[in-house]
């Protein structure tokens, strides 16, 4: 950020891409909390995940369809259908999260070259039943009249739905850290990982924990598929590969599997991509790989490294 100010030249444009770039981060850290989580805690490589991300999107514009006549000109209840839009998604994507970890994680962990394999084979699959479903075209996800337009700080302009979906960003993000660093399950979780005998033979049934792992990662991803949806305004069948790029650069940035460095990596890549989307289009084109780049020569194993990898 200090750095594009200068680059930028206008304090009023900057203020502008800055929050921009931190809004598309923090939606695109709500996306990869899911892997972040799965990878860290389960050291399960999950490149399936973008079948979730997309599943949510599309769920969602059926939710956000069904109520668009009760929602009518009432911003209260569009507001109310685009959370019920998110936490259907979630429902909808946790569900067939937990089908995917029993039918076609489990045989494999362990396995990290057969789960790439049988992940990728989930994600196209998983891609072919969407298309059954909802078809192969593009559908619109508009946003709702409430959220269209922006709040102007003077000669800047912050849009309300990049303001929302930053606090829902947020949200997620002292959820996680929160569950995993100040409640027993976290304990237990992060236990797991160090110790799985000695745990379990207290009793615990870790198994049904790491299940729940995956469930709730499977769900964050369908939390994600939304927001992306709606900063798109509208969803296609290939939308969760799409966005499984930005996914792996982030927390390959951040570090595979750190909860904080897949934040820092989501708001570096989200400012990379406005910065220079304004100031040379065409850098944009590669700017995150290049910057993933730039940090891996200086980290190589990212910003925040899991120790015990």
């Amino acid at each position: 950020m200090a750095i594009g100010l200068p680059a930028v030249g206008s304090g009023s444009t900057w203020v502008t891409l800055t929050v921009a770039g931190l809004a598309m981060g923090l939606i695109i850290f709500v996306i990869a909390s899911g892997l972040t989580l799965v990878f860290g805690l389960m050291d399960v490589l999950n490149f399936g995940h973008g079948v979730f991300i997309a599943l949510g999107a599309f769920v969602a514009t059926s939710v956000v369809g069904g109520m668009a006549g009760w929602a009518g000109d009432s911003g209260l209840n569009q507001i109310v259908s685009i959370f019920a839009a998110m936490l259907v998604a979630m429902a909808v994507a946790g569900a067939i999260g937990w089908a995917f970890e029993r039918v076609i994680v489990r045989p494999v962990y362990g396995l990290h070259l057969k789960q790439i394999l049988i992940t990728m084979g989930g994600m196209i699959v998983g891609e072919e039943i969407i298309k059954v479903i909802w078809g192969p075209l593009q559908i619109a996800l508009p946003l709702p009249e409430v959220l269209r337009g922006a709040w102007y700080l003077g000669d800047a302009a912050v849009e309300k739905y990049r303001v929302l979906a930053s606090l829902i960003g947020m949200a997620v993000f002292a959820a996680m850290v929160f569950t995993l660093n100040r409640t027993k399950v976290g304990l237990l979780i992060r236990a797991g990982v160090q110790d799985r005998e000695m745990v379990e033979s207290l009793g615990y049934r870790i198994k049904r924990l790491f299940v729940g792992v995956f469930v709730a990662g499977s769900g964050l991803a369908g939390l994600g598929g939304v927001l992306w949806g709606l900063y798109q305004q509208n969803v296609t069948p290939q939308i969760g590969a799409q966005v499984n790029t930005l996914t792996f650069i982030v927390i390959i940035i951040g570090g595979l599997g750190s909860t904080l460095g897949c934040f820092v990596g989501a708001l570096l890549v989200g400012l990379m991509a406005n910065y220079t989307g304004f100031l040379a289009p065409k850098v944009a084109l590669f700017s995150n790989i290049g910057l993933m780049v730039a940090i891996l020569l200086w980290r190589p194993q990212g910003l925040y490294p899991v120790t015990n990898r």
